[in-house]
């Protein structure tokens, strides 16, 4: 979950409600927020389960006087949440930070893992070694997140272990099963491939920044190895003292995507395709393209991602035009890249002149028609400035 600061509670407003039948804050009609990939503003709902395990869970979970056993009881109820909206048993959860010690936590786990079963100490011999002198080796795809992309890097560098990054059609966007199976070798310990790009569409809970890792048979038929070590917390795979209040509010969101996922999947995919319609209607099929439309592949609900065709009409030319819109150019993680390209967008074949003007515009629970109708006004205005067709530009 890429993590950068949420709008500022000053900064809201209230807004119709949305699916689910509760009110949801956000920016006002003077500030459009549309980067819900980077981060969400708290649900109501989940703020409250925050405030009010702060004021009566505030015990070390581990401890047996009532602060404590509360604590205990409402990370107990966060995880039967989490693993209900998953599917999955409450036993194989693991609470984190986040997705990138999440990820980082498999990976070395794996890792671990195969050495730990092919060599014994102090025997030169590999053991149940698939080859000889094998090191553990790892499937990815091009387009994966830095949390997963940079530590797999580092322990190619290491010569830790071999990764083959498989590259991604430049017609579906996607990585085809057939390229990652072909690239399955006998010492082959992990796949991982992105469920969705955080850049072309991605799966949301309005929580708080704090993370949880599902591992199905976890301790008994999947092995995880701690990077930490501690008083055995989360049955010593992540020690530390729990952090009972985001947990109570990562339970609470996902209480509401249980009961209200269908709703807001809805609601997002309308305002998204009609934030596509409104762009290629104001604009034109020859001044828009629209970087997230694969023929025939479907994509999260959400996401909108497009660039403006013309010399002058960087991404962060035109952000910096927007007096209204509140939005992107592409992974949070990557803003400090300056007008680089984004190379998601290069590795699914979008040419180089159409990625460096790209946008990521995404849109939230409550985002509305309304609000979409000020952000491609607020575009025509900035794209105007910026071909000299609308007087001095802001900022000059």
């Amino acid at each position: 979950m890429e993590k950068t600061r949420a709008p500022s509670s000053h900064a809201q407003r209230l807004v119709a409600s949305p699916p689910g039948g509760h009110e949801e804050k956000s920016p006002p009609e003077s500030s459009v927020y549309m980067d819900y990939n980077a981060t969400t503003p708290l649900e109501p709902a989940v703020i409250q389960a925050v405030t009010q395990a702060l004021q009566d869970a505030w015990g070390n979970p581990s401890s047996p006087y009532p602060a404590g056993r509360k604590a205990k009881d409402i990370i107990g109820a966060a995880r039967e949440s989490l693993a209900k909206m998953i599917g999955g048993s409450s036993r194989d959860i693991v609470f984190t930070s986040g997705g990138t010690e999440s990820n980082n936590l498999v990976i070395r786990s794996v890792v671990t893992h195969f050495h730990k079963t092919h060599t014994a100490e102090g025997d030169p011999a590999p053991r149940h070694s698939p080859a000889e002198g094998a090191v553990p080796h790892i499937v990815t795809c091009t387009v994966e997140h830095d949390s997963i992309r940079l530590p797999l890097e580092r322990l190619v560098e290491e010569q830790v272990a071999e990764v083959t990054f498989v590259p991604v059609s430049p017609v579906s966007g996607q990585a085809e099963a057939d390229d990652i199976l072909a690239a399955v070798r006998p010492a082959t310990c992990l796949v991982t491939v992105m469920l969705a790009n955080n850049e072309t569409g991605v799966i949301m809970f309005y929580g708080p920044r704090i993370g949880a890792l599902y591992v199905r048979g976890l301790g008994e038929h999947t092995p995880l190895c701690p990077m930490l070590f501690g008083g055995g917390q989360e049955r010593n795979f992540r020690p530390g003292t729990e952090n009972t209040p985001m947990i109570a509010g990562l339970g609470k969101a996902a209480e509401l995507v249980t009961e209200n996922c269908e709703a807001y999947e809805a609601h997002m995919r309308d305002v998204r395709d009609y934030l596509e319609e409104r762009l290629v209607a104001e604009f034109g099929e020859k001044k828009i393209h629209l970087n997230c439309q694969f023929p025939g592949v479907e994509r999260l609900p959400n996401t909108c991602n497009f660039s403006f065709r013309g010399p002058q009409l960087q991404g962060r030319a035109v952000l910096a035009q927007c007096r209204v819109l509140q939005a992107s150019v592409g992974a949070a993680c990557h803003s400090d890249h300056g007008d680089r390209p984004s190379p998601v967008l290069l590795r699914c074949g979008v040419p180089v002149d159409v990625a460096r003007n790209a946008l990521r515009l995404s849109v939230g629970r409550s985002t509305t028609r309304a609000q979409v109708d000020l952000v491609v006004r607020d575009l025509q205005q900035a794209v105007a400035r910026l071909e000299g067709r609308g007087g001095t530009p802001s900022g000059v």
